[in-house]
């Protein structure tokens, strides 16, 4: 059978393949050379890619494709701290409330001639002399220099209703608002071409590393008003690639954006690829037997279906595939839980006793108890990921630590004296129903059997992704699976799952917790200016998180990354970006 389906499989990936090679043809591009291929960097999109705008980037899909197309003020370096990209430079007032940011003067949005249509009235001398002579070009260039107030146009835009962009919690309540508590006219103000400020109504501490985040990424006026919704398919940004095909859930085409404001060490200029080509093969074993045969230059995120192909039980690479390609293991900011819903009001029926049952802390400290989560990541994970033994931080940020935050470890004697004190045993087992995804089956089938041992009776709800998310984003499961990728690499986007104003639908609150003392020091750590004055705070929120339990902290996931032997400079990080303007292949 298997190799029935070997072969099946790889029939299909051939044919998407001579798909894609007439798709190609068909819009001017011929069929690559062996030398071609070589500045050609492909990669594979799983998930539905569903928008190029960057008030859109939601997703991990999204997210990718939008960072090669465009930049914001600000980027992360290689050691996650926020750090100048179309910003030169900033400074932020002694009582940190504004933020002052010097642009670059060398950064144009992409070419586009239905963009910025070149006449003889339109023409800038000094501008594309500058640029034709640059990129040994012959008529005038069809762009413009980023200013300040793109910036200001680009942040109003995310907060305006009428784009409604799931990213505008990146400044709201954070800016300047007026009496009504609605946000300022003068929040964000270009005080030159040149320069930028932001106006906090008061101190916010990850501040920067928001301005990091995609949708704070610049966008040219001129695009949005000119293809409207459509601007999610016509992108004009100001990044490494610019936009030049996409056929949805075949194949979407970037080539080299020439006028790249940017150099390598050497002074050289970036990037050195000159097209990065991205393929939509859902199948996961499909998307790994196409990387085997060449065909894929960079897989990310083994998981379940593929992860047993490649990896042996102790997480080593199976002997079969060992010096085929580049295996790659990092940390990654992404929490992988359980969530208790402590709110009834949305809860009916057997979700309703459910909900009461869960209520009492002694039964979700017994849920946590139970569980072996060593063993999980070992048996079930193939020792990707670490046991989440410790808070909701994951490790890879600074205030992470098994001392200081002691989590949950196997206690199954305790987990039955917790579930005995809140009444329930053989005479009254505990019965649950965890609702959960296709994709963490195998983890719940064996979360079911370590709670079994202890008397707890879970029955396993499959669903699809759309009705998990509906279902738990607005109060409607009892127990729940879900996961948490950080927005950005700080503890407090973390721990803002539990301040009671973020409830969700419209926050990130999902458990709907409540606790004065918890949103207190919430409220002083994120204006704390002292670093480790800060991470001390969030290990103490940390700490009553644990204590409460409103979520099962299973494990902190890590991110697996193959790459083939011919590709250089693509280096994993904890936000698993993917970041191709200095990658080669040789």
């Amino acid at each position: 059978m298997f190799l029935h389906d070997l072969r099946l499989r790889s029939g299909l990936i051939w044919l998407k393949l001579a798909l894609g090679a007439v798709l190609l043809a068909a819009c001017g591009q011929p069929p690559l050379s062996a030398a071609d291929e070589r500045r050609v960097f492909r990669y594979n999109q799983p998930e539905a890619l569903t928008s190029l705008d960057p008030a859109f980037t939601r997703n991990q899909a999204n997210i990718w494709a939008v960072s090669q197309l465009y930049n914001g003020l600000l980027e992360l370096d290689s050691t996650l701290q926020p750090a100048p990209a179309l910003a030169r430079r900033y400074s932020i007032s002694p009582d940190g409330k504004t933020y002052t940011f010097w642009l670059r003067p060398d950064v144009c949005f992409h070419e586009s001639q239905e963009v910025f249509p070149v006449s003889e009235a339109d023409l800038h001398p000094e501008l594309d002399a500058k640029m034709t002579a640059a990129n040994n070009l012959s008529v005038p260039v069809a762009t413009r220099p980023v200013t300040a107030a793109d910036f200001v146009y680009s942040f109003k835009r995310l907060l305006d209703p009428a784009t409604a962009s799931p990213g505008g919690w990146i400044f709201r309540g954070k800016v300047l608002e007026d009496s009504k508590g609605n946000i300022s006219d003068t929040c964000f103000v270009a005080a030159n071409d040149s320069t930028l400020r932001i106006h906090l109504k008061e101190p916010f501490i990850p501040f920067l590393s928001i301005l990091t985040m995609p949708y704070a990424f610049v966008v040219p006026h001129e695009a949005v008003e000119k293809y409207g919704k459509d601007f999610r398919e016509h992108p004009v940004g100001t990044g490494p690639f610019q936009f030049k095909l996409w056929d949805t859930g075949n194949v979407l085409l970037l080539h080299r954006n020439p006028s790249y404001w940017r150099r390598d060490a050497q002074g050289r200029p970036l990037p050195y690829l000159d097209a990065v080509q991205i393929s939509f093969i859902a199948d996961r074993k499909t998307e790994f037997l196409t990387f085997l045969q060449g065909k894929l230059d960079f897989l990310s995120g083994i998981r379940e279906g593929s992860r047993d192909l490649v990896m042996n039980t102790d997480g080593t690479v199976r002997a079969d595939f060992k010096g085929r390609f580049t295996v790659q293991k990092a940390p990654y900011l992404n929490t992988e839980y359980l969530g208790f819903q402590l709110d009834s009001t949305n809860l009916t029926g057997e979700q309703a006793a459910q909900g009461r049952a869960l209520r009492d802390r002694r039964v979700r400290q017994a849920l946590n108890y139970a569980l072996n989560k060593p063993e999980l990541t070992a048996y079930v994970l193939n020792h990707v990921g670490l046991p989440g033994t410790s808070g909701f931080v994951p490790a890879a940020l600074p205030s992470f630590s098994l001392t200081k935050v002691p989590g949950y470890t196997y206690q199954p004697q305790r987990a039955r004296q917790l579930l005995a004190s809140a009444g329930y045993g053989q005479s009254r087992p505990l019965r649950l129903r965890l609702s959960t995804v296709a994709e963490r089956k195998a983890v719940a089938e064996y979360l079911q059997k370590n709670w079994a041992d202890v008397g707890v009776q879970v029955q396993i709800d499959i669903n699809q992704a759309a009705t998990q998310q509906e279902l738990v984003d607005n109060g409607r499961a009892a127990f729940f699976s879900k996961s948490w990728l950080g927005d950005y690499p700080d503890a407090e986007n973390y721990l803002s799952l539990f301040y009671s104003p973020n409830f969700s639908p419209g926050g990130p609150d999902k458990t709907h917790f409540k606790s004065a003392a918890y949103d207190a020091l919430y409220n002083q750590a994120r204006r704390e200016q002292d670093a480790a004055r800060r991470t001390a705070l969030y290990q103490e929120m940390d700490r009553l998180i644990v204590t409460e339990s409103p979520v099962v902290s299973l494990y902190y996931d890590e991110v697996i990354r193959l790459t083939q032997n011919n590709v250089r400079g693509l280096t994993p990080n904890p936000m698993n970006q993917l970041l191709l303007e200095q990658v080669r292949k040789l």
